[in-house]
């Protein structure tokens, strides 16, 4: 899955994006994000916590990292890519490497595990003013720009890992939004996060539908159906 842009221009690394964390209304449609690299999260149902910000050098090697990997996956297998490819074409040293990633499986999760925190945590960081719990708009802009990336990520065998990791992340996200949102807030904890955990099953559900039927409908009424389908899923919870 490339590094992410919700209006991307699309760089080698598909998982990159900067995500504004500033307020913004419904129809903000500037979206970018600061990527720091970590190690893949636990797939909890408990809300993301905040990451600490990495040092510039070690965003800058840890993108170039990433750039070389999604590049390479795009011109030969993935199990025929070594930690050796990648650094040369990355320009950075295996010590180095090794400093952040126990390989090119670690570095790939990473990359994926990052983007979902970023993006499914987007409407909150930026405080948005609406009743959306999901970006489905941004996440659905951004896999329709990726496309040329997905027969690479599919082939590769780490699709069914992206999208689990991505769907735990939206669980968090959507979770932490409804607890957010006043008229959704009367729903017990408990309960907000299964509802919290449906919506997000939905909302992958949704996005492979669309993808795969190469429907004409967009991003932004996709957006609008699956927030129809969340409030009349919540009932008289939701938002006038």
């Amino acid at each position: 899955m490339p590094r992410i842009k919700a209006k991307p221009h699309l760089r080698s690394s598909v998982m990159r994006r900067k995500v504004e964390a500033k307020p913004a209304g419904v129809n903000v449609k500037s979206e970018t994000t600061a990527r720091s690299r970590t190690k893949p999260l636990a797939l909890s149902g408990n809300a993301a916590k905040p990451r600490p910000k990495a040092d510039r050098r070690v965003v800058r090697t840890r993108n170039a990292l990433g750039d070389a990997l999604v590049a390479l996956m795009q011109e030969k297998p993935f199990e025929e890519i070594t930690v050796q490819h990648v650094l040369d074409r990355a320009r950075v040293g295996r010590s180095t490497f090794y400093e952040h990633y126990r390989g090119k499986d670690d570095l790939f999760i990473s990359d994926v595990d990052e983007f979902g925190e970023q993006m499914a945590n987007l409407l909150s960081k930026r405080r948005e003013n609406s009743n959306r719990v999901a970006p489905v708009r941004e996440m659905f802009s951004h896999v329709a720009s990726a496309a040329k990336f997905r027969p690479a990520l599919i082939s590769s065998g780490k699709f069914q890992d992206a999208i689990e990791l991505l769907q735990s992340h939206f669980a968090r996200g959507i979770e932490r939004r409804l607890s957010e949102l006043p008229p959704a807030r009367r729903i017990k904890p408990d309960e907000r996060a299964a509802i919290a955990h449906a919506f997000a099953g939905s909302m992958v559900s949704l996005m492979t539908w669309w993808i795969n039927r190469h429907t004409s409908a967009s991003a932004e009424q996709m957006d609008e159906l699956f927030h129809r389908l969340v409030w009349s899923g919540v009932g008289d919870r939701a938002p006038r």
